[in-house]
C-alpha cells in the first residue's frame, strides 16, 4: 500500500500524492496527480504504467508547493525521488520511464491522431 493523500480544489478537482517504489530502479518516489476525482487520479497513474496503484486513507496529502506544480505542468503528472533534496525538480512522467519509452508513447499518440 502507498502512502499518499488528496486534496479536493475549490473548483471540485482533486490532486493526488502518492510515495511508491520507483518502478525498475532502487528506492521511492513522490508521485503528483491532477484529475476530476481520485478515481481518475489513479486510473491515469495505472495508464501510465504504475499498475498496482491504490489510495487508502490520507495520511500524506500534497503541500501547497507540490499542488502549485502539478497545477502548472501541463501534463499534470509529475514525480521526483522520494526523499527529495532542495535541488530536486519535479519531472513528467515520461520521464520515469527514460527516454526510449517516452518516445514510443509519443509516436503512439501521433498514429492515434
Amino acid at each position: 500500500m502507498a502512502d499518499g493523500g488528496f486534496v479536493r480544489l475549490p473548483d471540485g478537482s482533486v490532486v493526488v500524492a502518492l510515495q511508491l517504489r520507483r518502478p525498475a530502479a532502487p528506492g521511492r518516489i513522490r508521485v503528483l496527480v491532477h484529475a476530476a476525482n481520485r478515481a481518475r487520479a489513479l486510473t491515469r497513474l495505472r495508464n501510465l504504467g504504475l499498475r498496482a496503484v491504490y489510495l487508502r486513507g490520507n495520511a500524506a496529502p500534497p503541500t501547497p508547493d507540490e499542488i502549485t506544480a502539478v497545477l502548472h505542468h501541463p501534463d499534470g503528472a509529475l514525480w521526483r525521488s522520494c526523499p527529495h533534496h532542495e535541488t530536486e525538480r519535479w519531472r513528467p512522467m515520461t520521464a520515469l520511464w527514460g527516454t526510449t519509452r517516452a518516445r514510443t508513447a509519443q509516436e503512439a499518440h501521433i498514429r492515434a491522431a
